[in-house]
């Protein structure tokens, strides 16, 4: 495998310009490369997940439908 060493200074509209003209399968490529690594999701993170669920398993009422929640995200 070939490698190029390259340091040009972009900022994140213009690198998102030149990502924007590349093909739809070199975009999946790049997204692939950035996506690989192997994320660990802080022990907090999942307590607090794992207490959610918890209430509103013991609440289910105090649930909302999606289509309904969805709705009060948009402007």
């Amino acid at each position: 495998m070939e490698t190029l060493d390259v340091k040009i200074n972009l900022n994140l509209k213009q690198l998102t310009s030149i990502v924007k003209q590349l093909s739809p399968s070199d975009k999946l490529k790049i997204n692939e490369a950035i996506w690989d690594e192997k994320m660990e999701i802080p022990e907090e993170h999942k307590k607090l997940v794992m207490e959610r669920v918890k209430k509103s398993r013991q609440n289910p009422s105090r649930m909302l439908d999606w289509e309904k929640a969805a709705k009060t995200l948009r402007p």
